[in-house]
């Protein structure tokens, strides 16, 4: 008898740890909640628009090939956005038809040694110094 009251008690507490479990969790969530969430946007600051875009990269050479949209300088900083890439190179050479040329034009596709893998699809921003 002693053995059924036991258990009884055992599974009362169990229920009532639970409960209370249960509502600190939902105060905890309630209370946090709309911190993170103001904290978890951060503010992109404004790139403006791309100079170009990478169409295809070739990784045994680490070359990307860029459409253009507006000219490129030998020299000019570019920033390199995408989904999974995120980095700024100087411009120490491009080349257009296997010929090296200082400036490209728009909507011309130039060849460009780059330090790090891109994908297509990639966006290209002139970095700001």
């Amino acid at each position: 008898m002693a053995k059924k009251i036991l258990k009884k008690t055992k599974k009362a507490v169990k229920k009532v740890v639970k409960k209370a479990a249960k509502k600190t969790v939902k105060k905890a969530t309630k209370k946090a909640a709309p911190k993170a969430a103001k904290k978890a946007v951060p503010k992109m600051p404004a790139m403006g628009k791309p100079t170009g875009v990478v169409t295809h990269f070739y990784g045994h050479l680490s070359v990307a090939i860029i459409k253009c949209n507006q000219p490129i300088k030998v020299g000019d900083m570019l920033h390199f956005k995408g989904a999974t890439t995120d980095f700024v190179q100087k411009v120490d050479s491009m080349q257009y038809e296997h010929l090296p040329v200082p400036v490209s034009k728009k909507g011309q596709e130039i060849g460009m040694k780059v330090k790090d893998r891109t994908r297509e699809g990639d966006e290209v921003y002139p970095a700001n110094q």
